[in-house]
């Protein structure tokens, strides 16, 4: 379906002779033309942030509204407002499907006393963005249809309520149930799931068993190598379910996406994957905020362990804040093979320092870092205890 979306906004761009970019009606990047001007102009920054960012703010939002855009049914000229960071005028495209609209194709307008774009030429874009407004009514139409029988499949348990499930998704999305596809999550959550996702199947909100709650996203992929795709769609989801007030203490938002399958019958065990992605992908920044289960390692085996707190008697008193910095020096010694060297040059102290730390942590602990498997309880240790998700 991307590719769907890219062509036709490529479609809108040649016939206006203008890089366009069509948003969902939430004001979310869902594809954009090439740019190739040398002028910096072009590129104001209300159309550079909602590239880079996949979605425009609430105050550039409202001051469009403004405009009437959610009502029109025509193309609307919007003028610059270099006090709002636009430098260049718009013209905006409103995508509906009987009379709802579904979101927005924009362009730069031409500078003042600079004809714009020819009526007919508008005319015809304006049925391209009808075309792009039968697909997302589409898409949303079926996330929302399917998603009770999606929810049903994630959260029904094995055995035979868990097969009768999947036959009814799988009656559901027809011969798309026959195709191949990726589970996501995105988590913690909060409010009811997105009116539509770009390339999903369905989409639903599941109750997590630690409490709070989890988005679950089904997407259609083209083909097992090809993920990009649902990597992106779920990026975009990620600002929408942050506390809009940046808490520092607020959890970290993060995304996983599991190992494409086709057909349904391993949809569960997928879910498992996204869910247990998306735990790493908040467990250790460097691997998100979006996740692919392929690629979390050894969070592929500890993030399927119980959601409660590590409590294990060895690594306990070391887990405490009052120990917190002598818990990375050991998470940074095991990371390192136990090579004091790297460890050491890692952490930035001197070797004498990091061996005076990992002396501390014996005695913490009890263990015995000379013996591989003491090491493995601790790393193991360390480790889960990120899995706060």
């Amino acid at each position: 379906m991307k590719g769907d979306y890219q062509d036709l906004v490529d479609e809108i761009s040649a016939l206006l002779g203008a890089p366009a970019t069509l948003e969902n009606r939430d004001f979310r990047l869902i594809a954009f033309g090439a740019h190739d001007s040398d002028d910096d102009l072009a590129m104001d920054p209300v159309r550079t942030r909602s590239i880079l960012t996949r979605q425009s703010t609430a105050a550039v939002r409202s001051w469009f509204e403004g405009f009437g855009i959610a009502r029109a049914t025509g193309p609307v000229r919007i003028p610059a407002a270099p006090d709002a960071g636009v430098f260049r005028a718009r013209i905006c495209l409103p995508v509906r499907y009987r009379g709802i609209v579904q979101g927005y194709v924009w362009l730069l307008d031409q500078e003042p006393g600079t004809p714009g774009p020819d009526p007919a030429a508008l005319d015809a874009a304006m049925e391209v963005a009808q075309r792009i407004g039968v697909l997302l009514a589409e898409e949303a139409k079926a996330g929302a249809d399917l998603s009770r029988e999606f929810l049903a499949v994630l959260t029904a348990g094995r055995g035979w309520q868990q097969e009768m499930a999947v036959a009814a998704l799988r009656v559901a999305l027809g011969p798309d149930g026959d195709g191949l596809h990726a589970a996501a999550c995105v988590a913690p959550w909060s409010g009811e799931a997105p009116a539509s996702v770009p390339g999903a199947a369905a989409v639903c909100v599941v109750p997590r068993a630690g409490g709070g709650l989890a988005l679950a996203v089904l997407l259609r992929l083209r083909s097992t190598d090809a993920l990009a795709p649902a990597l992106a769609a779920v990026t975009r989801l990620l600002p929408r379910a942050a506390d809009p007030s940046g808490a520092a203490a607020a959890p970290r938002v993060a995304g996983g996406v599991a190992d494409p399958v086709r057909g349904l019958a391993d949809l569960p065990a997928a879910w498992e994957q996204a869910v247990a992605a998306a735990r790493a992908a908040a467990a250790q920044p460097r691997l998100g905020p979006v996740a692919q289960w392929s690629a979390i390692g050894p969070y592929r085996l500890l993030a399927g362990l119980a959601a409660d707190p590590v409590d294990d008697p060895a690594a306990r008193t070391l887990l405490t804040p009052a120990h917190r910095e002598l818990a990375r020096t050991a998470e940074v010694f095991l990371d390192c093979a136990g090579q004091a060297s790297r460890a050491a040059a890692a952490l930035g102290i001197h070797r004498q320092t990091l061996y005076y730390r990992l002396s501390r942590v014996e005695q913490l602990t009890g263990l015995d870092l000379d013996e591989g498997e003491d090491r493995l309880l601790l790393h193991m240790a360390l480790k889960a205890s990120r899995l706060t998700l």
